[in-house]
């Protein structure tokens, strides 16, 4: 089929590649604009334009898709379809209606649970047992539309965003390549009004890690919020990233670590953190960590 191809991430680009290797042609690649990035703020291209220019296909970064010059290049491409993934703008309707089979978006949970920005994040950060990918024919309204595919995969008790993230990508890529292989015989399935919930955009004001709350609580933070932005505490007057954790069977005051191994005291129960990361540096495992800033027992944390 002749695609056009629109994402902008890192959760797109295995999409992107997939598509190519199953001998789709690609009309263009839309993605958000190169944006100041690193010490020296120079436009840094995004995951998908990079991959796109290495791959020798046409890149196309428009601020806006609501203007009638952009909506005509976009028609003017004569495609098929269009695949949505991560892309970050709006499709007005004449947009939505340009190609021939409409545009198809892959949405990393089990719709109609967590619609919009952060479906992975909030997942995790909800205790959810499992999510999924599903295959959607794009409508004007937000995730709202009808279900063409969909595959489900548990969540595992240790897992973190970033993992479940390459994972769910991967699903992804190879879910749209079967939708593509089955479009005229799929039946669109029309989205319950039931059991809707919105994964709202991840504040930065979320990460601080409240000591008080259950274990618990704090777990699914820790790896909710992993790689990105990353739960944080204080560990004497250094602000340190915690971005692995498991549960542990342990008790004591909140905030106390209750051992040399990096297990913390909640408000009810305990997490050992399995990864972390101090300002200025890299992650590392807790016994890299550790090695290069002691937690010795008894310390006070988030202070």
């Amino acid at each position: 089929m002749r695609i056009i191809f629109m994402g902008t991430p890192d959760f797109s680009v295995p999409v992107l590649d997939a598509l190519v290797e199953a001998g789709h042609e690609i009309a263009a690649v839309y993605c958000q604009p190169p944006r100041p990035a690193g010490r020296g703020k120079k436009d840094r291209p995004t995951p998908v334009h990079a991959r796109a220019e290495a791959l020798s296909l046409e890149v196309r970064h428009p601020t806006s898709l609501r203007t009638e010059e952009a909506q005509k290049e976009f028609a003017a491409l004569g495609a098929d379809i269009a695949v949505v993934v991560a892309y970050g703008l709006i499709l007005p309707q004449v947009v939505l209606d340009a190609p021939e089979h409409g545009c198809l978006n892959i949405h990393a949970s089990l719709l109609p649970r967590w619609r919009g920005a952060a479906p992975i994040h909030r997942a995790i950060m909800a205790g959810d047992e499992e999510t999924g990918i599903c295959i959607m024919q794009m409508e004007a309204g937000l995730d709202t539309g009808p279900v063409l595919l969909r595959e489900a995969t548990e969540i595992g008790a240790t897992e973190t965003t970033g993992e479940l993230h390459d994972r769910l990508s991967d699903r992804g890529a190879a879910l749209i390549v079967k939708a593509l292989e089955r479009l005229g015989e799929l039946t669109p399935d029309p989205q319950p009004d039931e059991g809707v919930t919105y994964a709202e955009k991840i504040d930065k004001g979320e990460a601080r890690i409240d000591w008080t709350r259950p274990a618990v609580e704090i777990d699914r933070q820790i790896r909710g919020l992993s790689p990105f932005p990353g739960a944080w505490t204080m560990i004497g007057a250094d602000r340190v990233k915690l971005l692995g954790s498991r549960l542990a069977d342990q008790h004591g005051a909140a905030g106390t670590a209750l051992d040399d191994a990096f297990t913390i005291a909640c408000g009810t129960g305990a997490v050992t953190i399995t990864r972390a990361q101090r300002a200025g540096k890299g992650a590392q495992d807790t016994e890299t960590f550790l090695r290069g800033m002691a937690v010795p027992k008894g310390t006070q944390l988030g202070e």
